[in-house]
């Protein structure tokens, strides 16, 4: 069996590096979003200048997408870690429990969908596209199988489920609730997963 070769410290310190400006990415999409964040902002954040970021990403595009991959790995390894003892429906509430909590740590970063120009980056990005697909396929497994459990309605196409837990995890809810400060983190999520999974009624 042969060993993987070993990083330089250039290798070492480019990862580093790149890693940063994805944290800083990350941070400044949560906080202000795509239209609001500029390159200078990340650079300002990492502690390096304007010319050193475009040698790692040549646009604000590639940022976004880098902050958005790291996201999708995050999901993918939660999801693939979760106890499999786990009725589906209770490992579906634990995936977008994950994905509020991130929020609420102001972690989770938020993309605007009408922006034609990070669209179409996300789009031409064969790392984010496979990664995107491995969760909904992921996702779309543990749904149809809380279906087949009688916990999910079986006239909901599994799309539309998969989008609404999405759409939930972004839900801008949390943020109107979590500034008024009159509930706990907890009882917010609480709250976001109980309209999400039992409905209003």
């Amino acid at each position: 069996m042969s060993k993987e070769p070993k990083l330089s410290f250039k290798q070492q310190q480019l990862i580093v590096r790149e890693n940063a400006i994805v944290d800083a990415t990350n941070n400044l999409l949560a906080k202000k979003g795509f239209d609001l964040m500029t390159m200078d902002e990340v650079a300002a954040e990492v502690g390096i200048a304007k010319a050193s970021l475009y040698k790692h990403f040549p646009s604000k595009e590639a940022l976004a997408a880098a902050a958005m991959i790291r996201l999708l790995e995050n999901a993918l390894a939660f999801v693939r870690g979760m106890e499999t003892n786990l009725a589906p429906i209770d490992q579906l509430k634990s995936v977008l429990q994950w994905a509020l909590e991130i929020r609420l740590r102001g972690g989770l970063p938020t993309l605007p969908t009408e922006n034609t120009s990070l669209r179409e980056a996300l789009l031409n990005n064969t790392r984010y596209i496979s990664r995107l697909m491995d969760l909904n396929e992921l996702m779309g497994e543990l749904i149809e199988r809380a279906r087949a459990d009688g916990k999910i309605r079986k006239d909901l196409p599994t799309e539309v489920v998969l989008f609404t837990i999405y759409a939930r995890s972004c839900d801008p809810t949390l943020d109107y609730l979590h500034s008024n400060e009159q509930y706990s983190g907890d009882q917010i999520i609480a709250f976001l997963l109980s309209t999400c999974f039992d409905g209003l009624s």
